[in-house]
């Protein structure tokens, strides 16, 4: 789940033990089985408040507690944004269209601590414009992710993101929220932009864990928010992607702690759902 931007580097981050991580790495199984869960549900006339509903009985048959629900008042346990959406929809009536692209954010709260990840899914008259926004901010999700290793910087990854989707691909990357540190509450230090410059912002250390989530829009980079105090969309009203994973800092390479494989194989098997992983 996307956080504010506040301009200020984060006061007291705190480091997992091994066996915290492993709790960890059980909240964002449950994540990870609940958005497969909610990819083999996604068809045109399905509703958001559906797979909402869906989404919260199956986090509970598994143990964990819906982390968005209730969180600053936020009435769902998903954030369910499509098209000109950048995060934070709340589910409603409205029906999917053979030509949207829904973004699916799920957080998980399971024996004290939180998992949280998300993933844009894309229905089957998706034009290619828009797939290739899709495909390139899932791939820069992962260059984010090669970055956040032990003695590198905040910078490393927000560059990283910034540069393939800004400069390479000329697309908007949100300033206005970001990514952050998760564990014992949804939203820790430090916050994770996806903008910035190499070798700035806090250190980072093996132990730490973070969310790691590019919002890139296909147009400009601005966005408002809606009256219902939640919703953010594209001010220009084009498209935008989002993907989540959340990752522990390790010294050689990432442990991504969340599993997108489930997914997208739902996403195959679902006629529905186009695939839309980077084209090699």
């Amino acid at each position: 789940m996307g956080l504010f931007a506040t301009g200020k580097e984060g006061k007291r981050i705190f480091y997992k033990t091994s066996a915290e991580i492993e709790l960890m790495r059980n909240a964002n199984l449950v994540v990870s089985k609940t958005l497969a869960h909610v990819a083999s549900m996604l068809k045109p006339g399905v509703t958001g408040e559906e797979i909402d509903k869906a989404a919260e009985e199956f986090i509970g048959d598994h143990g964990g507690r819906p982390a968005f629900k209730g969180y600053h008042g936020f009435p769902a346990s998903l954030c369910v944004s499509y098209n000109d959406i950048v995060v934070h929809g709340i589910p409603s009536k409205r029906e999917f269209k053979e030509d949207d692209i829904v973004s699916v954010d799920c957080g998980v709260e399971l024996e004290g601590f939180y998992g949280d990840a998300a993933f844009t899914f894309a229905f089957q008259m998706v034009e290619e414009p828009t797939l290739e926004l899709l495909r390139v901010t899932y791939a820069s999700l992962y260059l984010g992710i090669e970055q956040a290793v032990h003695g590198k910087r905040i910078g490393d990854i927000a560059s990283a993101i910034q540069e393939y989707c800004e400069r390479k691909h000329s697309y908007g990357v949100v300033r206005d929220l970001v990514g952050h540190g998760v564990g014992r509450s949804l939203h820790e230090d430090p916050e994770v932009p996806n903008y910035g410059k190499r070798g700035k912002g806090p250190l980072l250390l093996e132990g730490l864990v973070l969310a790691i989530e590019p919002m890139i829009n296909l147009g400009k980079k601005d966005v408002v928010q809606a009256d219902d105090g939640w919703t953010i969309h594209t001010r220009d009203r084009t498209p935008s992607a989002h993907f989540e994973h959340s990752v522990v800092v390790k010294k050689n390479k990432a442990d991504i702690l969340s599993d997108h494989s489930f997914l997208l194989e739902e996403i195959k098997n679902n006629p529905n759902l186009q695939e839309i992983l980077p084209k090699s």
